[in-house]
């Protein structure tokens, strides 16, 4: 079993936030002797080459996006246009069909692994070619989402619908208010490219692949994905925790020596990934709160909306108060390598499964700021089931938050006293033990090969 290898081709969601994690999977597997074939869009190549640790084994193959109407010239992933436009960039994918079909037809691999290109079990099926939905988005979100039990399709889905759990869905923490329910029912059952909704599309990929993957271990999403297996009678495999392995790049000497400047942990470091834009008066709240706390921060955002830039948004005055002790800014970070550093004590995030894999391996307290889709149940399975982050608390009516409840919050985590913050840093501390213990890895990654050779 252990000299079987396999040739797995790969073709991820045009989203950084879906390709990096299946180039996390694509190099663990082929520490272990397997050949990857990794389509994604041209453009994006830049951008993740350097994340190939194994060349000789994993191949980047780009795909040329067709132009689809609507969309800016040149578009090709999700952080190239806003939110409505993701359902053309969808269709763009859509329109790969015939060219993946001519490279799966050359390349003759065992396994395809995908996420939203629903048409792929049907093209694989015809090729002889084993389907697996690796999916990023976590099973718990999955399952409460788009549980067959549900009856979608038949039924359509509404907010007062989501207010509950499906049928036999794990006890958990996971409760939604009522805004969080419409906004989540209408991404759900939105037009999601090529006229498939955003349902449709994901239980068509789970109907119709041969087996279901997700990136997490037993240990702490069993339930939810025993339920999904269940669910849509597909056997379930566990990836392990796919901890990427530390940047071999150092952390540019601006960036360090601003980071130095710093006692250990006591910096907050606080970013939402790379596709969220807060309104103008919630970005305000959000650094009026992270002031309130007294502690140094580093701010990396977008612009709000409206805004040409983030210093144009700032509120007034705010710059002068904070001088030396607060840093905002509106470009990219290196976010592996801040959370690393050691004078980063909390981590404000959007709660994106990428931020929290990256987390849960380091020494930051999390506060959790959930805006949209997975990362709001995400943040109730972190903050409720886990018990290793603190929410910020917002309005029932609008999930409005103010600049008192950012610095609650932190203060929950970051005073040495709060009985909340000692409980929620021992979890914290026993996760991250348990995630980089040095066999968990290849326990999972040698237990999820074997399934692939069920499979054959």
């Amino acid at each position: 079993m252990a000299d079987k290898t396999f040739h797995i081709a790969m073709y991820p969601w045009f989203a950084l936030g879906h390709i990096t994690p299946f180039v996390h999977l694509a190099n663990k597997l082929a520490e272990n002797g397997h050949k990857i074939s990794f389509f994604l869009p041209a453009k994006t190549l830049r951008r993740v080459e350097a994340f190939n640790l194994h060349p000789d084994l994993v191949t980047f193959i780009p795909i040329i996006v067709p132009h689809v109407e609507g969309l800016p010239l040149g578009a090709e992933t999700t952080n190239d246009v806003p939110f409505p436009l993701h359902p053309l960039i969808m269709t763009a994918m859509d329109c790969t069909e015939p060219d993946i079909e001519a490279y799966l037809r050359e390349l003759k691999p065992h396994f395809v692994f995908f996420d939203f290109a629903c048409w792929l079990p049907t093209l694989t099926r015809k090729l002889g070619i084993k389907s697996v939905v690796y999916c990023v988005i976590s099973s718990g979100t999955i399952g409460y989402l788009l549980s067959p039990a549900r009856k979608i399709i038949e039924r359509g889905l509404t907010s007062l619908d989501l207010l509950e759990p499906p049928k036999g869905f794990p006890s958990s923490s996971v409760k939604l208010r009522m805004y969080e329910a419409q906004g989540l029912a209408a991404v759900t059952t939105m037009d999601y490219g090529s006229g498939i909704s955003f349902a449709g599309r994901h239980l068509k990929s789970f109907s119709d692949c041969d087996a279901i993957g997700f990136k997490t271990c037993k240990e702490i999403e069993g339930p939810y994905c025993e339920y999904i297996g269940k669910q849509f009678e597909k056997p379930m495999l566990y990836a392990g925790p796919v901890v990427p392995e530390p940047p071999k790049l150092a952390l540019e000497e601006r960036w360090e020596r601003l980071l130095s400047n710093f006692e250990a942990k006591t910096l907050i470091f606080c970013t939402f990934g790379s596709e969220c834009v807060l309104k103008k008066d919630q970005f305000q709240e959000l650094v009026l709160g992270l002031e309130l706390t007294g502690l140094p921060f580093l701010v990396a955002l977008k612009p709000p909306t409206g805004a040409q830039t983030i210093e144009s948004a700032l509120p007034e005055g705010f710059q002068e108060r904070v001088n030396g002790t607060g840093f905002i800014y509106g470009g990219w970070v290196p976010q592996q390598l801040i959370l690393r550093h050691p004078s980063v004590g909390c981590f404000v995030t959007h709660c994106g499964s990428g931020s929290l894999a990256e987390a849960m391996v380091n020494d930051c307290q999390l506060v959790l700021v959930p805006h949209v889709g997975d990362q709001i149940i995400n943040a109730r399975l972190m903050a409720g089931d886990l018990r290793i982050g603190v929410e910020v608390e917002k309005s029932e009516k609008d999930g409005f938050f103010t600049k008192d409840d950012v610095n609650k919050a932190v203060r929950a985590l970051m005073d040495g006293d709060s009985e909340l913050g000692k409980e929620v840093r021992a979890n914290h501390a026993k996760w991250k033990e348990f995630l980089l213990a040095p066999e968990l890895e290849n326990y999972y990654i040698n237990d999820f090969v074997m399934k692939l050779n069920n499979l054959m």
